[in-house]
């Protein structure tokens, strides 16, 4: 019997010495990986720290709804057997809730799964999307992805949409323009008489993309989730997530509404089982919990409210927000207030990666995190303060 010769690293890389690297594709150098912010976790232990808020990554401060958390303890025991490849309770679920058909749905592993299959499913190498600027990086990563280009449009003042400029952005190579409503970072939205305006001027074969992962937080009586443009038959895709108000982002799910044709285009490069058994469940349930969506609703609207008035008080800019979010602007200091109130225990998203380096956004939390992002914050101006005044 012949002994096998083990190559140990060292003579591994002695036989890579002279021949060339595996290339990776040149999109790659194009794309902006996503910066998540940094969990709770990473910050104690790299702070010496007890205790931490977290309010960067604007999540549920009421945690996730319970009929999500009692059908994923029943579910537990069937975990050995492959998740429902099409989510059909869960479409279904959603079709009534939205009166829409299972196959205009599409279930995915939270709303950023969606935007890359859209990119995969429709975008070729030298087409373009339409996006505004500042918003969502995934929009720009799919296209990137795919070899396309991102034509951004900047807001108008105070992070206001401009459907005139947009439409002055699409040319013959446009697939998508990309509208996330309320906006991330900015928490502003357009109205629904200016998304339809947007819809009746594109040409039929540019889809809008619509993320509305933070709709249900919008109070504003002329916002839409755009689900009734689906329903009518417009050329738009709505994107929407459980990781918001349902309070779901640790298991990834989320959801996508348009016409059947752009929907099964979509299916095509879907993997078979990309929303896990749990996730599925668990987004079943949550659907059904008014009781949660009511609180969380009403939380978020009583401390968005709260956090101005505080903001106010302390003579700083901020912008008015239908999100679960407040936009602050902090000044030329605004990444050394950064550190220092995480160095105090609380975590906020600093803006230099949306290029606003004068500026955090804060999740809104519950009552009492919100009291004491407040109080850090107070500290850390009057510290900074005192090192800028000049000595007599």
């Amino acid at each position: 019997m012949s002994e096998s010769k083990s190559i140990h690293p060292s003579n591994k890389q002695e036989q890579a010495k002279g021949q060339e690297p595996v290339e990776a594709r040149q999109a790659l150098k194009q794309m902006k990986p996503y910066s998540p912010g940094k969990p709770i976790w990473e910050v104690q232990a790299e702070l010496g720290l007890d205790r931490v808020i977290k309010l960067a990554s604007n999540e549920n401060p009421l945690g996730a709804s319970p009929k999500a958390v009692e059908a994923v303890q029943r579910f537990l025991g069937e975990v050995h057997r492959y998740p429902d490849a099409g989510a059909v309770r869960l479409r279904q679920a959603l079709a009534e809730q939205l009166e829409l058909s299972p196959e205009q749905l599409i279930v995915t592993n939270g709303g950023d799964e969606l935007l890359t299959l859209m990119s995969e499913a429709f975008l070729e190498e030298g087409d373009e999307i339409v996006a505004p600027t500042p918003t969502f990086s995934e929009y720009e990563f799919g296209a990137s992805l795919m070899g396309a280009v991102t034509v951004s449009v900047p807001f108008e003042e105070g992070f206001r949409y401009n459907i005139d400029t947009l439409l002055e952005a699409v040319t013959e190579r446009t697939k998508f323009v990309c509208i996330c409503s309320p906006n991330n970072p900015t928490g502003t939205y357009l109205p629904r008489n200016e998304l339809l305006r947007l819809l009746e001027a594109l040409p039929s074969r540019v889809l809008v993309v619509y993320d509305a992962a933070y709709s249900h937080y919008a109070t504003a009586n002329d916002y839409t989730d755009g689900m009734e443009f689906v329903r009518s038959g417009y050329p738009i895709l709505v994107v929407q997530t459980f990781s918001k108000i349902f309070g779901l982002a640790g298991i990834r799910v989320g959801f996508g509404a348009a016409s059947e044709a752009v929907i099964r285009s979509i299916l095509q490069v879907k993997e078979p089982f990309n929303v896990n058994a749990l996730a599925q469940v668990a987004a079943s349930g949550a659907i059904t919990d008014r009781a949660h969506i009511e609180a969380s609703r009403r939380v978020n609207t009583e401390g968005r409210q709260w956090l101005y008035q505080a903001l106010d008080t302390l003579g700083l800019s901020y912008t008015e927000s239908m999100s679960n979010f407040v936009l602050v602007e902090l000044g030329s200091g605004a990444q050394q207030i950064y550190e220092r109130l995480m160095r105090k225990g609380i975590i906020v998203r600093y803006g230099a990666i949306w290029g606003l380096p004068q500026c955090v956004r804060v999740t809104v939390g519950t009552e009492e995190e919100n009291r004491l992002f407040i109080s850090a914050l107070s500290e850390v101006l009057q510290e900074t303060r005192t090192e800028l005044k000049p000595v007599q």
